[in-house]
């Protein structure tokens, strides 16, 4: 009886996970289409990136950055 229960848990985990990639597939080729949308999208890009850098180590901390992507070494 256990096993049973254990392929069934196992089955439902798997058709979750199935559905949450078809989910986030489908989103990641929709694009928008309208000039508004496009303006929406450059206005987040624009303030993520003043985000980034106003809220860096160095502007928060007076420090450099240790574990950050840009200044890892190759």
């Amino acid at each position: 009886m256990s096993m049973v229960s254990l392929a069934v848990m196992f089955g439902l985990l798997a058709g979750v996970a199935t559905c949450l990639v078809v989910v986030l597939l489908r989103r990641r080729n929709g694009s928008t289409k309208n000039a508004e949308g496009l303006l929406i999208e450059q206005a987040s890009r624009i303030q993520a990136q003043r985000d980034r850098s106003s809220y860096s180590t160095l502007a928060m901390h007076n420090t450099t950055p240790t574990m950050s992507d840009q200044y890892r070494r190759p």
